[in-house]
């Protein structure tokens, strides 16, 4: 169901480019905003209290989460930001070789499923884990987040590959990056080669690339600090969910 739930969205977001010849920009940056503002909320609320109740050497945390948002960093240079929605079109007037579009869309594909594949490992849930978390909660963040990251990506890349078609098996190819590693997180607790302290380890990173993506969404929602009441209710909506599901589910 997990593997299912982590395919079928992203390929069913990047399939929406072909009903949407012009991206409503509102709506999808409103959709951000929620997808950001639930990640923040559920990583702050209940990812990291859960490691650092579980795990004594609390600086070892801090300093996976320190290496997971300088990863993501690192990945955004390669990525420009399409991870938290960036849809960037060349507008350069300079026509790019067959062969040089390619490459970078192999490049931005590449970074991206990174980050997918560690998220993937992240809902890994063993049978007799020493702690406890509600992975549904955390899978549902993952999937609001990857929905608008796969539609942003088949925009960039429809425009970049000049074909919505050419674009499509680069957004299987990304589909498939999270129900992966998640597969191979499952058999290497199986065989006990991933440990509920090396698990605790990945949830530690994968926050801080949750950090990172959630507070860049949340910054970029209101350029030049301009108030915007709607933003903020759905950011605040958001949130609230994120409580709902830690507190009351």
């Amino acid at each position: 169901m997990k593997m299912m739930v982590l395919f079928v969205v992203p390929l069913l977001a990047g399939l929406i480019i072909f009903a949407a010849p012009k991206t409503r920009t509102s709506n999808f940056k409103l959709l951000l905003v929620f997808a950001g503002s639930y990640l923040f909320a559920i990583t702050v609320i209940h990812i990291l209290p859960e490691l650092y109740r579980q795990y004594q050497e609390v600086e070892l945390i801090g300093l996976f989460v320190l290496m997971g948002f300088f990863l993501q960093q690192f990945l955004e240079y390669f990525t420009s930001g399409v991870e938290h929605g960036h849809i960037h079109h060349d507008h350069s007037g300079h026509s790019h070789s067959h062969v040089q579009s390619e490459i970078s869309a192999l490049v931005l594909l590449s970074a991206l499923c990174v980050h997918a594949f560690l998220e993937g490992g992240m809902v890994a849930q063993p049978a007799q884990a020493s702690f406890d978390y509600d992975v549904n909660a955390i899978l549902f963040g993952i999937a609001l987040h990857r929905a608008p990251a796969a539609f942003a990506l088949m925009a960039v890349l429809s425009d970049q590959l000049r074909s919505k078609k050419r674009a499509v098996p680069y957004l299987v190819v990304f589909s498939l990056a999270a129900p992966l590693g998640l597969f191979i997180s499952e058999y290497l607790i199986e065989i006990d080669i991933l440990s509920d302290t090396g698990l605790i380890f990945l949830y530690a990173l994968v926050s801080g690339n949750f950090l990172h993506i959630s507070t860049t969404i949340v910054f970029e929602s209101s350029p030049e600090h301009h108030f915007n009441a709607k933003r903020l209710a759905v950011a605040i909506v958001g949130s609230l969910i994120a409580i709902a599901v830690e507190y009351i589910l």
